[in-house]
């Protein structure tokens, strides 16, 4: 399999100095304002992240270089778009880090204007494409409006930017997950069949190696509970001698909670994906577990939640991603410590080497590890799934992925509405 080349923009070590700031010292010289300092950091083309910056009160602290805040991840015609210079633009696109005390709001109906302290700007080269490790910038700048007057230096930001190749695998399912498509892999204009999928609704028979983890038989079904539930559905993921190499399937039953018509986060539904265990044949290894609801609002979305398991114990489980999805126009399920590094910050986030060392919990690597996009309901969905290169050390490290994206997919239609009619106001999720 031969990766895409993408390049991972990282920017981290982030701190703030301003002249004149009253603040007490403390042992790590770094101290909040009550007004908070924040940063929006702009690249052409991509949406707008932001993040706290912390203010720094000792000259002699230096951030931790290895901290990364916001990260932008390009592929070749993201950065031929931003050496061009564009309609409005007479030179090339800038990495832009602006930093602002306060925030945009209000309170009491009083409107609250921040502050913009100052901005650092990087260029964009060609060194981007070049395919190299390179540190673009890293220390500390003079951002400050009153940087340039002499006796009155402005504030400083301590930042560092660097360049990582960042290679993926990039597969496609050729047609809708229920339909038990071909998976692709895409290179350029080139396809090159790596898996099939194989979907099936159907119970399972004692004879199924898979049994040993359902969470149902035939012999205690209900006929009317079979009606309100979406259960029994399984994808096994081949490779191209015909192997079952990976699988996910419905543990817990996708039902309605009790006077409502849909999946709520008080009952979500389960699946579980493993992989075949190396030391017992035709036998599997619980590897992963997807959890999935549907959140009601102005637009609906369905969110997935996604834990992996630790030496097959769900005790020992990791919260890698929890990622709401618009249940009407789809949208990408994905799994990068860097963007939600902060936004789950109860729990650990271990980013191994390959999916076989995710069940070992293997060396920390931040950064991203894999993203699926998917339609939403009851439109045709053929899953876009990409793969960062160094967590695929043989195919069947894919296949396992390829599962997780097939149960994400399935997810969006196994959490539409049952469209039961119930009484007005009678449903609290």
């Amino acid at each position: 399999m031969d990766p895409q080349a993408f390049i991972r923009l990282s920017i981290g070590s982030l701190g703030l100095r301003i002249p004149g700031t009253a603040l007490n010292s403390t042992k790590s010289g770094i101290r909040a304002l009550s007004s908070p300092c924040l940063c929006e950091i702009r690249l052409r083309g991509f949406p707008v992240q932001t993040t706290p910056v912390p203010l720094i009160s000792s000259p002699e602290v230096i951030p931790d270089s290895h901290s990364i805040v916001s990260s932008f991840y390009l592929e070749e015609s993201d950065l031929k778009a931003l050496l061009a210079p564009g309609c409005f633009y007479s030179t090339h696109a800038c990495l832009e880090v602006s930093v602002f005390m306060g925030r945009k709001g209000s309170n009491c109906g009083v409107s609250i204007k921040r502050q913009q302290i100052g901005t650092f700007k990087l260029e964009v080269g060609p060194e981007w494409g070049e395919g190299k490790s390179v540190i673009l910038f890293s220390g500390w700048i003079g951002i400050g409006k009153n940087k340039q007057e002499s006796g009155k230096p402005g504030a400083e930001l301590h930042l560092r930017v660097k360049l990582d190749p960042d290679p993926r695998y990039v597969f496609q399912f050729e047609d809708v997950t229920r339909l038990s498509p071909q998976i692709v892999q895409l290179q350029g204009s080139i396809k090159q069949p790596i898996f099939s999928c194989k979907f099936s609704r159907d119970r399972v028979a004692k004879v199924d190696p898979l049994s040993t983890y359902w969470s149902g038989s035939a012999d205690n079904a209900d006929i009317e509970t079979e009606r309100r539930e979406r259960k029994g559905w399984k994808v096994k993921i081949h490779d191209l001698s015909g192997s079952a190499v990976a699988a996910a399937f419905i543990t817990t039953p996708f039902v309605p909670s009790t006077g409502c018509d849909w999946v709520a986060k008080s009952n979500p539904g389960a699946w579980l994906i493993v992989r075949p265990d190396g030391c017992r044949p035709e036998s599997w290894q619980p590897w992963g577990k997807l959890e999935a609801w549907r959140e009601r609002g102005i637009r609906d979305s369905v969110c997935c939640r996604f834990r992996l398991l630790s030496e097959g114990q769900e005790g020992g489980d990791f919260l890698m991603s929890e990622i709401h999805i618009n249940a009407e126009k789809g949208g990408e399920f994905f799994i990068d410590t860097d963007r939600q590094m902060q936004a789950i910050a109860t729990s650990p986030i271990p980013s191994p080497q390959s999916s076989g060392d995710f069940a070992a919990l293997g060396p920390i690597i931040g950064g991203f590890v894999m993203s699926c996009r998917v339609q939403g309901e009851g439109k045709s969905s053929k899953p876009l799934v990409q793969l960062a290169m160094r967590h695929v050390t043989c195919v069947e490290d894919a296949a396992i992925f390829m599962a997780l994206a097939a149960a994400v997919d399935l997810s969006i239609e196994a959490c539409r509405p049952f469209r039961r009619k119930i009484k007005r106001g009678s449903c609290h999720s």
